[in-house]
């Protein structure tokens, strides 16, 4: 017969299950029954969440990320007192804009990042108020400065709670226009808000709040903000992808963690282009080490500088004059310039009127334009063969030893099969606008949309806008330069940057999440990286209890359930054991005592 011990009884009452019958009494036989089925329950209702929870993390991650994105969409709750806020403000080189942020109390687990959001007013709309123009515009009246900025800072105030000014960063970011500024002149545009913004706001603003930030430092925020959105700062699921991370600190062991995306921005004049490097590089001459650095930020997010979990390594440049229409600028230059030389020397006239046109292969079929340098004007007609226009962008790349730039930038090395990247801007419009196919990037779906579009008449293109056959955003300019923008992103992404023609993991996008991601946010989560460290610091003189009991506590609280369980289990059965020995006793006594009436009664006469 099968039999089931209960070792971990105590000795003083142990008894043995059998499956058929129980050699215990008859209650103390039901508690050991009850204890059985309790801890077999307890056991498979754990076992059960395990499964559950393998099989569902990743969309109870998903849900969570939602339920947060739909919470941060409503007004922002201004009567709770436990909100933190932070402000930003953008001084750019056409304007300034101030963002307003907010974020709940740390969670107290330094691993993790605060949760900063765009606070949004009671009508639900995003905290941002912009001016114009640029505070560059003051290099010659730098003590107007405060003055410039004063309509954003009443606004941030009017919205930020009053009994929260103080305790409430405030940033001032300058970046492309100021850049321009001489030294001095950008000095005293400072030194003005340092002296008077604290005048009028009560704030927390210091002199280090506010500075002239580079392109890489705007890069880098630009990066932060868009893998914080995205949730590539959390810790890893079983189903996310992962790379393994060396940091520049000694003896660090290598550590897996959540990949991040890199991202690459196209506007009208620059490019840009920033993802993080996971391992150690290996420079091949000291000159390149040297180079190679200036394009490199190695910096931590975590609050701990001791802990490297959020220690990055993140590769970030712009190439000026690559942007879209810098591009096709250059291109029209040059096109002009051999165009009138190749005439000159060759006696021919191609170009020089309307009847003898310069074919370019870069503008769609049929479509008739000029380029007008120095009262010269040189007449074009669309040819729209993409791969000619291909071959004749090429070129304004500049590819100098196999990287893009003729001053040899340098370009760390991208693993394409374990890598994500997130085009923006022209990479969007391009493959949006009128090709309609924004999103997941295929080269191959890619570089046939373009080809048709080329080659189509430009009366058919022309009436399929009228049609609204493509976006809201597209107009006769997109039409014209699609051709040739089209050719230039393909060749800045292939023969520039070197993307495989098979890669997969690269899309396009205007939004993240249905918003716009600013650099802003990127800035604010750097800046105040250390907070939550000072909450952790108070949090631990306020409490006397040990680390190990709270978080023993909150993490293992279904053992400790179990063991209370057990405890008081066990403390039934005593008392029930004593119980039945003080009833065992009574009954020998009532034995003994009619034994003794029975003698007495036999000795009486």
């Amino acid at each position: 017969m099968a039999r089931i011990t209960l070792s971990c009884l105590p000795a003083s009452w142990y008894c043995s299950v059998s499956l058929l019958s129980l050699g215990c009494a008859p209650r103390q036989r039901l508690l050991l029954l009850l204890l059985l089925l309790i801890t077999s329950a307890f056991f498979l209702l754990e076992t059960y969440q395990r499964q559950l929870w393998g099989t569902q993390r990743r969309s109870g991650t998903q849900i969570n990320k939602y339920l947060s994105l739909t919470e941060s969409m409503e007004a922002t709750d201004i009567l709770n007192p436990s909100l933190n806020y932070g402000i930003v403000v953008d001084c750019g080189s056409s304007g300034s804009r101030i963002f307003v942020y907010y974020w709940p109390p740390h969670n107290g687990n330094p691993h993790t990042l605060l949760d900063i959001r765009q606070m949004r007013d009671r009508s639900r709309n995003t905290v941002v108020k912009k001016i114009k123009p640029g505070i560059s515009t003051l290099a010659t009246t730098p003590t107007q400065a405060s003055d410039y900025l004063h309509p954003l800072l009443s606004f941030a105030a009017a919205h930020v709670p009053k009994n929260k000014h103080k305790e409430t960063p405030l940033y001032i970011l300058c970046t492309a226009g100021m850049r321009l500024l001489h030294e001095r002149q950008q000095a005293d545009i400072i030194e003005d808000l340092v002296t008077d913004v604290p005048l009028e706001f009560d704030f927390l603003f210091s002199r280090s709040h506010v500075e002239v930030i580079s392109g890489k430092q705007e890069g880098v925020y630009a990066w932060i903000g868009i893998n914080f959105v995205l949730g590539r700062f959390d810790h890893p699921d079983e189903e996310d992808a992962t790379v393994e991370v060396t940091t520049s600190s000694q003896n660090q062991q290598p550590i897996s963690r959540r990949r991040t995306v890199g991202i690459m921005d196209m506007g009208g004049a620059s490019l840009q282009i920033a993802y993080e490097v996971p391992s150690a590089i290996t420079f091949n001459s000291p000159q390149e080490e040297e180079a190679g650095k200036s394009f490199l930020a190695e910096f931590n997010l975590g609050c701990d500088v001791e802990h490297t979990q959020h220690v990055y390594r993140v590769y970030v440049t712009t190439f000026l004059g690559f942007g879209g229409n810098m591009a096709r600028q250059r291109y029209e230059d040059q096109l002009f310039n051999s165009t009138f030389t190749k005439n000159r020397y060759l006696t021919t006239q191609t170009g020089l009127s309307k009847d003898k046109p310069y074919l370019d292969s870069c503008l769609p079929v049929g479509l008739t334009e000029t380029i007008v340098r120095d009262n010269r004007t040189l007449h074009l007609r669309g040819q729209g063969d993409w791969t000619k226009c291909q071959e004749a962008v090429r070129p304004f790349l500049g590819l100098h030893n196999g990287t893009m730039s003729p001053r040899g930038v340098y370009q760390a090395p991208i693993n394409f099969s374990n890598s994500e990247f997130y085009g923006f801007s022209e990479f969007y419009y391009c493959m949006e606008d009128v090709l309609r196919i924004g999103g997941q990037y295929n080269s191959e779906k890619y570089s046939k949309a373009s080809m048709d579009y080329c080659s189509t008449q430009w009366s058919t293109l022309k009436q399929r806008l009228e049609n609204h056959l493509y976006s809201k955003q597209a107009d006769d300019s997109r039409l014209k330069y699609q051709c040739f923008k089209s050719a230039w992103v393909y060749e800045v992404l292939h023969s520039g940057f070197r993307f495989p023609t098979n890669y997969l993991n690269l899309k396009t996008a205007q939004l993240v999440y249905d918003k716009e991601v600013q650099w802003t946010l990127g800035a604010i989560l750097y800046k105040t990286r250390f907070l939550p460290l000072r909450d952790l610091q108070q949090e631990a003189l306020r409490q006397n209890h040990p680390s190990w009991l709270r978080s023993s506590f909150v993490y293992n609280h279904h053992l400790f359930s179990l063991c209370i369980l057990v405890v008081v289990l066990a403390i039934l059965l005593y008392i029930l054991r004593l119980r039945r020995i003080h009833q065992r006793e009574q009954r020998q006594a009532e034995v003994l005592n009619l034994l003794w009436v029975e003698e007495g009664e036999a000795l009486l006469p």
